[in-house]
């Protein structure tokens, strides 16, 4: 409570003090995507091509503009990136972020992050808090998919503070023998999805990579298809391997039957992205004659916390 010596020092201004306050009609107004005040998360696909060969470098997959924001953002909350490190050279990352997530489609390297370092190598995951420098440093040429949660903090406005985690591997021969496991029980191709989540034992509650994120790895056995689902948080979607023949149709609504009506298609190829919209039905296709494997990164953590992910499968 201010006293009056310090009262008395402070100019009232009270047109000062109103001078950004509006005010709106509750039902124009409480659907600002409907009414087309905010835009919607855009369809978008990010070839492998993009980080093929050339100098060590980051490859921003920035749609900042189709989303109207002023800083880099491939979604509203999430910062996806390709990573691509010559052998024998380093590459820095320092966003301000509460969360990254990393996974190497191909190479080898060391990672460090203030006082901890560990090796990387061809299928690994890493998670990694903010606060702190990331150095990348490649024995063998990688390229790396690279998601961390900036746009979030840079929307409210806000510094990282603590970490929330420490740095976590997540091993290749792990990883997918925990995916082959799934995938071989007697119920497996009942199911909607064949994956397994990332975990991190700081998050029991949500069960997630990071408290804002999490991971996925799934696989699309060959000539099966696996049918819609949708949820709140938008997915980035990788795919580290396919054959050609397998597809993801994407939409916003479902027939009858339970398939998804005027779908986009989007194409899977080895090491490309690509962004399936917050709330939209998106089914996965295999018809090739082998395995399929994608990786979403959502802000699927931060959502569930929130208890709005509404996670639905079709019938």
């Amino acid at each position: 409570m201010l006293d009056k010596t310090t009262l008395s020092t402070l100019q009232i201004n009270d047109e000062a003090a109103m001078r950004d306050a509006q005010y709106f009609e509750y039902t124009s107004s409480a659907n600002p995507i409907g009414a087309k005040l905010i835009s919607r998360v855009p369809y978008r696909s990010f070839p492998s091509v993009l980080y093929e060969d050339g100098p060590t470098r980051i490859v921003p997959l920035d749609l900042s503009a189709e989303l109207g924001c002023d800083y880099p953002a491939t979604g509203p909350g999430l910062m996806a990136n390709f990573l691509r490190i010559v052998a024998g050279e380093k590459l820095s990352v320092n966003p301000n972020a509460t969360s990254q997530v990393f996974y190497v489609l191909e190479g080898a390297g060391t990672v460090t992050q203030q006082d901890t370092a560990f090796r990387f190598g061809k299928g690994d995951f890493f998670s990694l808090p903010g606060g702190g420098e990331v150095v990348l440093a490649a024995e063998a040429t990688a390229r790396i998919y690279y998601v961390n949660d900036g746009p979030l903090l840079n929307y409210l406005g806000v510094e990282i503070a603590r970490a929330r985690f420490t740095p976590t591997l997540y091993p290749a021969a792990k990883a997918k023998a925990e995916l082959d496991k799934v995938a071989s029980a007697p119920n497996a191709s009942r199911r909607n999805r064949v994956s397994v989540l990332l975990g991190n034992r700081h998050f029991p509650q949500t069960r997630t990579v990071t408290h804002s994120m999490w991971a996925m790895f799934g696989v699309v056995a060959p000539n099966s298809t696996q049918k819609p689902h949708r949820h709140q948080s938008i997915a980035l979607d990788f795919i580290p391997a396919c054959k050609p023949g397998v597809y993801t149709l994407v939409g916003t609504e479902l027939d009858a039957e339970g398939h998804i009506v005027n779908p986009v298609r989007v194409d899977w190829m080895p090491g490309m992205a690509f962004v399936t919209p917050p709330g939209h039905w998106h089914a996965h296709f295999n018809e090739s004659d082998d395995v399929a494997y994608v990786i979403p990164l959502q802000d699927a953590g931060l959502q569930t916390y929130l208890r709005s992910l509404d996670i639905r499968f079709s019938r």
